[in-house]
């Protein structure tokens, strides 16, 4: 059997479809499955079991002989959620749970870190491990995963197999409950629909033209292939990142949507609000050399591309995936 957590959230219900898809059905969703809008995500997917979070580790304890694998991508995900403890819980602490399980019962491990540890990216996006003491988040968010991932690195005894995944800006099917929190391609197929034009951040930063703000932006198709391709790979354990490895500019994004809608292109600028300025990326790009380096051998969808199915094939007619 295999264990997702998160199990109703964005990434974690596409990646059980892609496990159904290989035949994958064992599967053990854990989440606390309260949200109704989150939970339309599981519909029709082939599940054993659903565990509820705060249960996961007395279950494990009684049901460790039987788990395959473990894809930990649970986590409190505001980047405005300023409350430490909460996090700390949520997210640290609650790893380190499911990491001290995996090492006492040999479970390999897959989990979910975040770009967000990059922070402004002072020391560029390159997945180096002697990195991470160093990085510098931007918020309490990007601190958690951090934190976790400075833990894992530093515990003498490891899974015999485990990743961490940096996730760079995924879009896709399986984000309708996410908010504010859903991707830009989300909200600028929503603004388009209701207004039929686009409003875009100016550019506070000479070395940017309005619009010109960029950022690594991946498909969850390719996401779930990557963790799909890792529970087999099962070797050259460590830090790994998950974006395109091609930085985009959100007029690029704005205009791909503007052409899946079939509507004519109208984008206006708006002044950045001051209070995020000082903390507003304008530039991300994961480096890819590392995860190629260990073999992964799938191209990664262009933004016009999957744009283009996620408008007409998802967002068009709010199906999941």
């Amino acid at each position: 059997m295999i264990i997702v957590t998160g199990a109703a959230g964005f990434i974690a219900s596409t990646l059980i479809s892609e496990l159904n898809k290989s035949n994958f059905n064992n599967i053990i969703a854990v989440d606390l499955f309260d949200s109704d809008i989150k939970n339309k995500n599981l519909e029709g997917k082939k599940i054993t079991q659903r565990v509820n979070r705060h249960e996961l580790n007395d279950w494990i304890q009684l049901n460790h002989e039987e788990i395959e694998f473990i894809f930990h991508l649970g986590a409190r995900t505001d980047t405005a959620e300023f409350d430490r403890m909460l996090l700390a819980n949520m997210n640290t602490e609650y790893s380190k749970m499911i990491w001290k399980n995996c090492v006492l019962y040999q479970i390999p491990l897959v989990y979910a870190s975040s770009a967000a540890t990059y922070g402004l990216g002072e020391f560029g996006f390159d997945d180096q491990e002697d990195l991470s003491d160093k990085l510098i988040p931007l918020n309490p968010y990007g601190d958690s995963k951090n934190e976790f991932d400075i833990w894992a690195l530093k515990e003498a005894k490891k899974p015999f197999f485990w990743t961490g995944i940096k996730f760079f800006n995924v879009y896709g099917p399986n984000e309708y409950h996410k908010d504010r929190m859903a991707s830009v391609v989300y909200h600028a197929f929503n603004q388009i629909s209701k207004t039929d034009e686009m409003k875009l951040f100016r550019s506070h930063n000479p070395k940017f033209s309005d619009g010109g703000q960029m950022r690594d932006f991946v498909y969850v198709k390719d996401v779930v292939k990557v963790l799909y391709w890792l529970m087999h790979h099962r070797k050259n354990s460590g830090i790994y990142n998950l974006g395109s490895g091609q930085a985009r500019s959100f007029l690029d994004l704005a205009k791909a949507v503007f052409l899946a809608m079939n509507k004519d292109i109208k984008i206006s600028f708006i002044h950045t609000p001051v209070d995020i300025r000082d903390k507003y990326q304008y530039f991300t790009e994961a480096k890819m050399e590392k995860l190629r380096g260990i073999g992964y051998p799938y191209p990664f969808t262009t933004l016009e591309t999957g744009i283009n199915d996620y408008v007409i094939n998802y967002l068009k007619t709010q199906k999941r995936y």
